[in-house]
């Protein structure tokens, strides 16, 4: 089993003669093949990370690496949409032993609450090492003389540790997309030391939550038994790594959305119509309930399921009246806990339709796929009630994007006070999602809601949304990373993302790096950190899995 390399491991790498000044470092490029044209191409992939770091990507001539999607294939860097995109190689056994091994066979159930029992294997810590190593490699390769460097979620833990053993010029942030675990289940991890050093790297790390950044420390000090004061990390030289005594600053930073791009969508006279054709679509009920996520096993799905059921077996929801829409984009579908989870939401929603549903009316509306983002805009405006329920999530656009589009200020959203997304939005109706009463109450307050009260509440959340946006988002970072690290500022793009890039590059929560019904070598779209809202076959263009991210 292998642990970080050490200094003397690693390649002496000097800074290029000419090398970009600021680059992002993430599992995915945001881009996704394009096959529509006569030969094979490449197009801008949804995602609310491409949404907020593209446009500062460009203005600094900076670079974004990344893998682009397909395995078994060198490509080679290439400009794309006003972006030099550096690819990183991964083979089919890259990608089944450190993406959907150790990423997400491991480290996402153990950082989402143990929903599903991660597993450990020394093969994939093996590979994951290994390609941590080829992305700081080609990283420390790509950047200019005293770079910074932004590195996204838990996919490139180790990134920030290797890539300042071999250029500890540059300067580093870290963010990441996904919750961090509380001590006692961090502790499970056989790795747990070697993560932590991996990313202390970094001279900025980045979470959602508060909470998250305070998990984070305390498991330094359990594991690491370095200091911290505040958010600050006292990170000790290291021989063996090469490095010097450094600071650490582990902070909250929490993403949105682009607030002014949504708005202008949802205004759209085209959108609008086509929400209101949806509504008779559906059959013209009373109420629209909308739900949309990946399908994964922390969304809260069955619970969702579960207690609509027994609304309507109650009575309280009466199926005449009422229309539930359950928008499954398909996530990580060769993993056995997300074969799982389909079936069982299939069989829940056929047990509903199957009681309750007559010939003229569908109690619940199933959609294993992912729709375009104008598509989802319209669903976002004909939807009277939005449940995002997840049973954990680093933070979950969805509800940000509802928010936003509702311009008449109506609509209400009940959201989950697990997701990073109740921190902001504190009017929605909050529950605990694995309180199946709780939840029902909680739909229940939503739906009866008046007109009044929906205004009232949705009001300061839609204010709030305009002041932080995902340009603040990145602009708060790389602020405070270029004066942790006493570096030159990244130059920033303030202006706002067009109608058109909207439509194209917003979507919603993960990250790059979520890969779509993934069969490796087929290049389909990254997965956004938790929305759904683009994403071809499995991909969110969603979300917003954050992201996910």
């Amino acid at each position: 089993m292998k642990r970080l390399y050490a200094a003397d491991q690693l390649p002496t790498i000097d800074p290029p003669a000419e090398g970009p000044e600021f680059l992002v470092v993430a599992n995915r490029l945001p881009i996704d093949r394009d096959d529509s044209g006569d030969e094979p191409g490449w197009k801008t992939a949804p995602g609310g990370l491409v949404t907020g770091l593209a446009p500062v990507v460009r203005r600094a001539s900076g670079a974004w690496i990344g893998w682009p999607g397909i395995t078994d294939t060198d490509v080679d860097p290439f400009e794309h949409d006003g972006m030099h995109l550096v690819p990183v190689r991964l083979s089919s056994e890259d990608f089944q032993m450190y993406y959907e091994g150790f990423s997400n066979g491991t480290l996402w159930p153990l950082f989402h609450d143990v929903i599903a029992p991660p597993a450990f294997h020394r093969t994939w810590w093996d590979k994951y090492l290994e390609v941590n190593t080829r992305f700081a490699i080609r990283t420390a390769e790509t950047a200019g003389k005293n770079a910074t460097v932004w590195v996204h979620d838990y996919q490139l833990f180790l990134v920030p540790q290797l890539l300042r053993s071999m250029r500890p010029d540059v300067s580093i942030g870290f963010f990441l997309h996904i919750p961090f675990p509380p001590v006692e289940l961090y502790s499970q991890l056989p790795w747990r030391s070697e993560i932590l050093r991996g990313v202390q790297g970094a001279d900025l790390i980045g979470f959602q939550r508060p909470t998250d950044a305070a998990n984070f420390r305390r498991c330094v000090r359990k594991h690491s038994g370095f200091i911290t004061k505040g958010d600050d990390i006292t990170v000790t030289a290291d021989p063996d790594l090469g490095t010097e005594e450094h600071i650490t600053r582990a902070a909250h930073y929490p993403i949105s959305v682009d607030t002014d791009a949504l708005i202008e969508l949802a205004d759209t006279p085209a959108i609008q119509a086509r929400a209101q054709e949806i509504r008779r679509e559906l059959g013209n009920p009373d109420i629209v309930i909308l739900g949309t996520d990946r399908m994964d096993y922390t969304k809260g799905l069955r619970h969702r399921l579960k207690a609509v059921h027994e609304l309507l077996r109650e009575g309280r929801l009466d199926k005449d009246k009422v229309t539930f829409v359950q928008i499954a984009t398909p996530s990580r579908e060769r993993l056995d806990h997300y074969k799982q989870i389909r079936t069982e939401v299939e069989l829940a929603v056929g047990h509903t339709n199957g009681e309750f549903s007559g010939l003229h009316n569908q109690v619940i509306h199933y959609f294993h796929y992912s729709f375009p983002r104008d598509e989802m805009t319209a669903f976002y405006l004909a939807a009277d009630v939005m449940l995002v329920t997840p049973l954990r999530d680093g933070m979950n656009l969805v509800a940000k994007e509802y928010t936003a589009c509702r311009t008449d200020d109506s609509g209400a959203l009940v959201l989950s006070e697990f997701a990073g997304a109740a921190d902001q939005l504190t009017q929605a109706v909050l529950i605990n999602p694995h309180d199946i009463t709780e939840l029902k109450n909680g739909i229940m307050r939503a739906v009866g809601m008046e007109v009044r009260e929906q205004r009232r509440r949705m009001r300061p959340m839609r204010r709030r949304l305009k002041d932080e946006t995902v340009h603040t988002w990145a602009r708060s970072f790389l602020s405070d990373l270029a004066w942790i690290a006493g570096a030159e500022p990244v130059p920033l793009e303030t202006a706002a993302i067009s109608l058109d890039a909207a439509r194209t590059g917003l979507d919603g929560t993960e990250v790059p790096g979520e890969v779509a019904g993934e069969v490796p070598g087929q290049g389909q779209a990254a997965e956004s950190s938790e929305a759904p809202g683009q994403v071809p076959g499995e991909a969110p263009g969603q979300n917003s899995g954050g992201t996910a991210p």
